[in-house]
């Protein structure tokens, strides 16, 4: 498989010449299948250079599986190009919002709402598809098979695995560790600990032996104590997270914002220096935008 990285940074997009190494575009990720298959995680902002490098080559079969949907996250979808070309087909993949009862159409349908864009669905020439997938689900995209998992964050978030030809990957989307809502000795403390370790168990079990597995990493330890709850994760919680679940690579990913490169590339140092990785933890990489694996 190829991944590509289109857009790394969470919240709201941060262009500028204190975020060119690493980008300012928000969460999108290109995978490519041993066939050809284009799976695509997350349709941040990043999603609209995507859409331009696709022009060169018509038809498209696009397969847009989306974690969750806040805006950093969707932002993408009106301006991802082959949706306005007839011949293109573009199947977009979620979770149903438990509150509302809508499906994953509603990301799309929110946006083009006339205040906010001036192109109606109706005027995308593309064969457009939406799947509201179960947690848990694996969908067969050609050669690979996408497996979704639930994590935490204050809104359904799937996770998702992606198994092609004996190779792996796994996508986080947004995802803070499980925590203790209740102090040591209140009565409800060891239950709830029972529940976040079985929770912890499900998310380590579908992660497990992954090849490459790209993690929320937005804040630093000490950033963290303030934004607890906000649903996001840290260096050191994800070089855990990997080091835990057989992980051979870890791309740290969700770069907050505010953080200029030289900042994002102290944070990352800061945190692998008390990590202490050895040869046989896994590879540690920040994710930029334009970066290329193969695995």
């Amino acid at each position: 498989m190829k991944i590509r990285f289109w857009g790394v940074r969470g919240s709201i997009p941060s262009p500028g010449a204190q975020t060119v190494r690493y980008g300012g575009n928000t969460t999108c990720i290109e995978v490519r299948t041993d066939a050809g298959g284009l799976i695509v995680l997350d349709a941040g902002t990043g999603l609209f250079a995507l859409a331009q490098a696709l022009l060169k080559k018509l038809p498209i079969e696009a397969n847009i599986f989306i974690t969750h949907t806040h805006w950093d996250h969707i932002q993408g979808l009106p301006f991802f190009s082959p949706l306005y070309i007839p011949g293109n087909a573009v199947r977009i993949f979620g979770a149903q919002d438990v509150v509302t009862g809508a499906g994953i159409e509603r990301a799309m349908e929110v946006q083009l709402q006339y205040s906010y864009f001036p192109v109606r669905e109706v005027e995308m020439r593309a064969k457009i598809e939406y799947e509201n997938l179960q947690v848990g689900a694996s969908v067969r995209i050609g050669d690979a098979m996408v497996t979704n998992s639930i994590l935490n964050h204050p809104v359904v978030n799937l996770g998702y695995r992606i198994d092609c030809n004996g190779k792996s990957v796994f996508f986080t989307g947004d995802h803070e560790p499980y925590f203790n809502i209740y102090e040591p000795g209140d009565e409800d403390f060891n239950e709830y600990q029972m529940l976040i370790e079985e929770k912890q168990r499900m998310v380590d079990d579908a992660v497990r032996g992954v090849d490459l597995l790209i993690a929320d990493c937005s804040y630093t330890d000490a950033e963290y104590q303030d934004k607890r709850g906000w649903g996001h994760g840290t260096f050191s919680a994800s070089i855990a997270f990997a080091r835990r679940c057989g992980a051979r690579h870890l791309i740290c990913t969700h770069h907050e914002p505010t953080r200029a490169d030289d900042d994002l590339e102290h944070a990352f140092d800061e945190a692998l220096s008390h990590c202490s990785l050895g040869p046989n933890d896994p590879v540690v990489s920040l994710a930029r935008e334009g970066m290329e694996i193969e695995i």
